[in-house]
């Protein structure tokens, strides 16, 4: 298996693993030029823009009156799923709501002894588009997404979402996206994928209301389209290929680890795995693990692809310098798969989401624990966040400063305006001055 193994014992070594990680955050030719058009051109002809970009790229008989899923194809779709399935779709829908319930925020307010009164008033925003790819043709559609990614704006009290999606050839959506669009109680759904969906949301057409943010991942289209969008919408983040970090000691199993590895590995060429290790008999034990369980995997091709260009096995001579290198790296996924990892975990500083011990492994996080999976990639846990309720609202100051506040203070503020050379500044506390 073409997984290098690399030493890592300190800073010294930083600049090694740096280097092999370059570039994947440079996937290609750059679009830029070519979404612009089409964002221009949705804004300009609309609907009819989303018909012909779908009729081109995605299904030959779309229409303006097929652009919005109908009631009933809702209801057909339910009745296709087996109840089963529904029960995980419903349990998983409630883990994840009951996590995000703990991040709601409370508008505040305090008072001085002069009567004024300052706060903070926290609100929704009016509307929300979430985009979901409907992945391979529309044969594997990210449920995980819609559901990670509606269910943080319903419990921020966001009234309107609307979700676009990519149809299949024949114009038909995948039976368990739409169930699971109807579990959550979303009914405004629209066939139109990539850059020209993301204009739709930001824009508005005739079917499709203009939002106010937008969220959920997509191909370089659709990410140049959010990038490009930028502060006429809101946006959830940037996102980049997958990846996962591992710290692993001698009690770790290497069969889990390779497989944890993989996980992240068949998502994308560019998704990378590194594996931080103290143990050498351990780092072999994986590189063995590797190469039988990929050749077992659907998407061989694409991990082994994966782990050859982007992904490595560094050998620390402790935990120590395996932290170092994580804090480095600043990983979208960690997992701590040591004996102690409660012991590490004060000492992880940058990590989008964090999996504890040996049977935390990270697709718990991605389907079924509550986290979020939408995570920062590209090192950008340094300063970023995973998508979370705080995505959709928006925090407005309350100043309501008394008359004896003003006359306290006024000569104070009008200095710090004429310092400024801001005289109406000034005059605007002091006529208020008794």
């Amino acid at each position: 298996m073409p997984c290098p193994e690399l030493p890592y014992s300190g800073p010294q070594d930083w600049a090694t693993l740096q280097n092999r990680l370059a570039g994947r955050d440079a996937p290609g030719a750059n679009v830029d030029a070519t979404v612009t058009d089409i964002l221009n051109d949705v804004r300009e002809r609309g609907d009819q823009a989303l018909v012909d970009y779908g009729r081109k790229f995605d299904c030959k008989t779309l229409t303006t009156d097929t652009l919005k899923v109908s009631p009933q194809e809702f209801e057909a779709a339910m009745a296709e799923i087996p109840a089963a399935d529904m029960e995980i779709l419903a349990e998983a829908a409630a883990n994840i709501r009951d996590y995000h319930e703990r991040q709601r925020e409370n508008s505040w307010w305090t008072t001085k002894d002069d009567g004024t009164i300052l706060g903070q008033m926290v609100t929704p925003v009016d509307r929300v588009g979430l985009y979901v790819p409907g992945g391979q043709g529309g044969q594997v559609p990210l449920i995980s997404s819609l559901l990670m990614n509606a269910i943080p704006a319903q419990v921020a009290g966001v009234r309107e979402i609307q979700l676009t999606t990519p149809p299949r050839p024949d114009g038909s959506l995948n039976p368990y996206l739409l169930a699971t669009a109807k579990l959550l109680g979303l009914s405004e759904l629209f066939r139109a994928g990539s850059a020209w969906a993301i204009a739709a949301l930001a824009y508005g057409t005739a079917s499709v209301k203009a939002v106010d943010v937008i969220a959920g991942p997509g191909n370089i289209f659709v990410t140049t389209a959010k990038r490009l969008l930028m502060g006429k919408v809101g946006i959830d983040m940037i996102a980049g290929p997958s990846e996962i970090a591992i710290i692993a000691d001698e009690s770790a199993n290497p069969a889990w680890l390779a497989a944890d590895m993989l996980s992240q590995a068949e998502h994308d060429p560019l998704a990378s795995s590194i594996l931080a290790t103290t143990d050498p008999k351990l780092a072999q034990a994986v590189r063995a693990e590797l190469e039988q369980q990929t050749v077992e995997l659907p998407r061989a091709e694409v991990a082994r692809k994966s782990l050859s260009d982007w992904g490595a096995i560094l050998l620390c001579p402790d935990l120590d310098a395996a932290v170092d290198c994580i804090n480095r790296l600043a990983p979208e996924h960690l997992e701590l798969a040591v004996a102690d990892p409660w012991a590490l975990l004060g000492k992880i500083r940058h990590a989008g989401a964090i999996f504890m011990g040996h049977t935390a492994p990270e697709p718990v996080g991605d389907y079924f624990a509550g986290p979020n999976h939408v995570l920062p990639t590209l090192s950008t846990a340094r300063f970023s966040s995973a998508l979370s309720v705080q995505t959709f609202v928006k925090k407005s100051s309350v100043v309501a400063t008394s008359p004896a506040f003003v006359q306290a203070h006024a000569d104070k503020i009008a200095r710090l305006a004429r310092l400024e050379g801001l005289e109406a500044h000034a005059r605007s506390v002091e006529k208020r001055k008794s």
